[in-house]
Order: structure tokens, then sequence, then C-alpha cells
């Protein structure tokens, strides 16, 4: 039988062994130093508890990355946009305040699209994957709750047909799916 080598990286079972000798204080100081050490745990908190609007964080990431300013010489980046859902998904994960920022990150995509008239397929692609995550999400949710998003997305629907590069067709024929299901 081989012989297992010991693991080079600490895991969470590390950790956890460690934590189980702290007392209330002592947790709460290091919640106090995670809090303080860096943005992203201060959202994760302010998500999970709870505190102020849990969205609007993530809402203002969404647009910086999916709307930026050409003139202050931003630049688009999928993968920061997607990584600020993930990262509400984790704090909090309620269904409907990860379909609100799928459907704002639609309306991000295609706005900055038609108001500078960026044209990148792999951009396009993101979002009519975004497009089809939104959908899935919403219909995740109880049906009074739909509508309201589901228009939202067909006014991204009908902005995306401006694109070229079949953008407005694949929404269609996603949103005329939705409507069937």
């Amino acid at each position: 039988m081989a012989k297992r080598r010991p693991r080079s990286e600490p895991v969470w079972t590390d950790v956890k062994a460690k934590l189980v000798s702290f007392d209330r204080r002592g947790l709460l100081d290091l919640i106090h130093d995670l809090y303080a050490a860096h943005k992203d745990n201060r959202l994760f908190l302010h998500a999970r508890f709870g505190v102020g609007d849990p969205l609007q964080p993530y809402r203002e990431t969404l647009e910086r990355w999916l709307w930026p300013d050409p003139f202050r010489k931003q630049h688009p980046s999928v993968t920061a946009a997607k990584k600020a859902i993930s990262s509400y998904r984790k704090a909090i994960g309620d269904p409907a305040g990860l379909a609100e920022l799928m459907v704002f990150y639609c309306e991000c995509a295609a706005g900055f699209c038609s108001d500078v008239r960026y044209q990148d397929e792999c951009y396009f692609d993101a979002l009519v994957r975004m497009f089809e995550e939104a959908i899935r999400a919403i219909r995740q949710l109880p049906v009074p709750d739909r509508k309201a998003l589901i228009d939202r997305l067909d006014e991204v629907r009908t902005i995306g047909h401006s694109f070229g590069y079949g953008v407005g067709d694949d929404m269609d024929c996603l949103l005329d799916a939705c409507s069937k299901a």
C-alpha cells in the first residue's frame, strides 16, 4: 500500500480545529480583524447579516466592470462581474437577490454595448449566458415575483437586436422557451 504524502496546504478542518479553543470574545475579535482586513470581507458580512442594502455594493461592482468609463481608460471585465455574483451567492444566496443581480448584469452589459457601440463577441456570449442564467433564476421565484424581472429582460432582448452576432435572436429563443415553461 502506498504511503500518503502529508498535505502541504492547510485546509478548513485545520482551521476548524483551532477555532474550537476560542471563546466568544476571541471569535468576535477574529471576525472584527477579518472585517477590518479587506473590503470583500466587509461586503460578505454585511450581506450575510442583512446590514444595509445587501445588493448595493454588488450592483456597484457589476456596473463598474460591465459599464466602465472609457474616458478613464477603464475596460470591461466579465470575470470580475461574475465574481461579484458568485460572492453574493456565497454570502447570502437569496434567490430573489441573485435573480436581481443577474438581470442587472444583463442591463449593464447591454446598456454599455448600446451606449458606446462596444462590439466584442466574447462579451456578447457572456451576456447571452447570463441572460439564460437569469431566466433560470427567475423561474425559481414565486410566480408573482417573476413578471417585473422578465419585463426587464425583455427590454435587454430588444436592445440585443441592435448588436448583431445573433444576440437578439438567441435572447428571443431563451425568452420564448421561458414563456412556454
